[in-house]
């Protein structure tokens, strides 16, 4: 059934006591320059006002579409003054007029089974369900949030919590929260963030991903429930690796609410073809300066009575005002190419412009705030002034004078002048980032398979930008757990007697397994370097026990054996000698070296402890 619009206020009335209200936020990154004396507070004074509002119009509940916090780890000063407000503003003696009638242990992530306003141990009035993002996102070995803290404390109900596994696409499925306020009915599907060419794949596998749906009964066909979808991506602009695309979103929905998307693009528009409508919220503060940015912020109030919605856009007035411009040097008649002091003349100008243009339409507020000002230059031709120097003359007069200016060079010029100096110019930050760690594993010429490339990636991800310094360990418990369960199936289905070899055999079905299920993306790795792999990463000791097994390690990352091991040639998988083989893990041990004798019966001295390698000679490790 197509959405439709109700605007009239007797409609309301005549069914006020079903319209369900919503108030929606995205990306409020509370904490966000915490450190900053002067915007430390940003963040959560525009929060208290998004309560404030909830509280004006009456609304039954506050949905987050991610991004709560700023940080992946937040400090405690902004988790205490985060439960500070929540406490404030969701304990009191309002009831809540609607009922969650789902499956709660499936669609709600918490160890209570509930609601926390069905908790009786919790007075809530004021309900807030809310995702992760990718600022927030959960993880480390359990797998955790900084939400997680917030959901355990009976504060906020975190849904869209999902465990898609460590190897192959991956499958999750998605339990809605059924909600039911009289006559209304609403699934509220949640997907938290999810790296973007990981989900645009599972997407476009059947079967990745299950949406679970409501039963259908006489009294509440399927056709009667209204579907929301809220997640936290980045919207499609080029490759399906740097967003999702909103064709691949599921048509039986009726509203989808994007996260992560600064920019406020609050009214709902139809997708042509797919029968649901998208509203982007945009976040409630400006964190990258940029042009979409500037815009007017925004939350939404959504009334939904029966299958028909009313959105209503509401403007945030707590939010720092931001000037934003663009400056193009060239053609500017009072600029000298040469000359610094008339850049520097010229964006005074443009900047006292935009301080003037903040004045006169800033309201009248108890306490203004300091504008945010960013200046774009192109200055292609032109020499450049110290944008920290410039920013002095302007401190008290806006909020960020250390980065009011950004230079810049157009796309034709830049290329020209890489042209001049033979590639040989500067290396572009932005460049750094395209260095995939599976472009810097395949230049190795690692054999990589009981730890995916996608996983280690995940793991890089994290422990950088999210200062986790338990990724990597998370990676490879995870990978070992999954091993681990697949010997154990192996062994349970199986007669084989020998417990090598048993091993062996789960092995290789465990790795043509996960070969199977990676079609979309081929590996060159071997069951045999994967086994070598883990063998040294769990003992590295264990050579220099016994010199009959001593390995040598090549400058391409791989264990080898001695005996085993041909340069230029991988070795096979695993020995087969016929149809029906039978691995022997004896089959992986280096044949023991026996010593030699002259013609007079004495010992031949020790082989030289150096080998030829790649490289030059190598070293035995002992």
């Amino acid at each position: 059934m197509p959405v439709v619009f109700f605007r009239n206020a007797a409609g309301e009335a005549a069914g006020g006591s079903s319209t369900l209200r919503i108030l929606v936020a995205t990306d409020c990154h509370l904490g966000y320059l915490e450190k900053d004396e002067l915007r430390r507070s940003d963040s959560f004074d525009t929060f208290e006002e998004i309560f404030s509002l909830a509280e004006k119009h009456n609304v039954d509940f506050l949905l987050l579409g991610g991004n709560l916090f700023h940080e992946n780890k937040p400090s405690r000063s902004t988790l205490v003054r985060t439960i500070e407000i929540l406490r404030r503003r969701c304990l009191h003696d309002r009831p809540v007029q609607f009922q969650v009638v789902s499956d709660h242990a499936a669609s709600l992530q918490n160890l209570f089974g509930r609601p926390n306003f069905e908790d009786q141990n919790i007075n809530v009035g004021l309900p807030v369900f809310t995702i992760h993002g990718d600022h927030d996102d959960p993880t480390g070995v359990d797998n955790m949030s900084a939400i997680d803290v917030l959901a355990a404390t009976g504060f906020v109900n975190y849904f869209g919590k999902v465990d898609i596994g460590s190897s192959g696409v991956g499958h999750m499925s998605i339990h809605p929260i059924l909600i039911k306020k009289g006559a209304t009915s609403v699934a509220l599907y949640g997907l938290g963030n999810v790296r973007d060419a990981r989900l645009s794949t599972m997407i476009q596998t059947p079967g990745a991903i299950g949406w679970m749906k409501h039963e259908s009964t006489e009294d509440m066909p399927l056709s009667d429930w209204f579907n929301i979808l809220v997640l936290h991506q980045n919207r499609i602009k080029g490759s399906l690796d740097n967003g999702i695309n909103e064709r691949l979103l599921p048509d039986f929905l009726d509203l989808v609410i994007w996260g992560h998307e600064h920019e406020c693009l609050v009214d709902p528009k139809e997708v042509p073809g797919m029968g649901f409508h998208i509203t982007q919220p945009g976040s409630s503060i400006a964190t990258s300066l940029t042009s979409d940015e500037a815009k007017q912020k925004h939350v939404l109030l959504l009334e939904i009575n029966g299958m028909k919605y009313r959105p209503t856009n509401i403007p945030l007035k707590t939010v720092r005002p931001f000037e934003y411009a663009e400056v193009v040097l060239e053609g500017q008649t009072d600029v000298n190419a040469n000359n610094e002091a008339s850049v520097d003349a010229h964006l005074d100008k443009v900047v006292a412009n935009l301080i003037e243009k903040n004045e006169t339409t800033a309201g009248s507020g108890s306490e203004p705030k300091l504008p945010l000002v960013r200046i774009k230059v192109d200055y292609s031709g032109f020499l450049t002034i110290h944008p920290q120097r410039f920013g002095q003359k302007y401190v008290g007069k806006v909020a960020n004078p250390q980065d009011m200016i950004v230079f810049s060079r157009s796309a034709k010029r830049r290329q020209n002048t890489q042209e001049n100096v033979g590639g040989s110019g500067e290396l572009n930050t932005n460049e750094l980032n395209q260095h995939t760690l599976e472009a810097l594993v395949a230049e190795s010429s690692l054999n990589m398979q009981l730890l995916p490339l996608d996983d280690l990636d995940t793991a890089l991800h994290v422990f950088v930008n999210k200062d986790d310094n338990l990724a990597f360990h998370s990676c490879l418990q995870k990978n070992t757990e999954e091993a681990i369960n697949r010997l154990t199936a192996t062994k349970a289905g199986t007669d084989i007697e020998d417990e090598d070899a048993m091993v062996a055999h789960g092995l290789d079905q465990f790795m043509q397994a996960r070969e199977k299920g990676r079609t979309q993306t081929p590996t060159t790795s071997t069951a045999l370097s994967a086994f070598q792999e883990l063998k040294c990463s769990s003992d590295p000791d264990q050579d220099s026990r016994h010199d009959s097994n001593e390995l040598i390690e090549t400058s391409d990352g791989e264990c080898h054996h001695e005996k085993t091991a041909m340069p230029g040639k991988r070795p096979a998988p695993f020995p087969a000698t016929a149809r029906g083989r039978k691995t022997d893990l004896a089959s992986f041990r280096a044949p023991v070296v026996k010593e030699e004798v002259d013609d007079r019966g004495a010992k031949k001295g020790r082989p030289s402890p150096h080998v030829a390698g790649r490289y030059g000679a190598v070293r035995r490790k002992r």
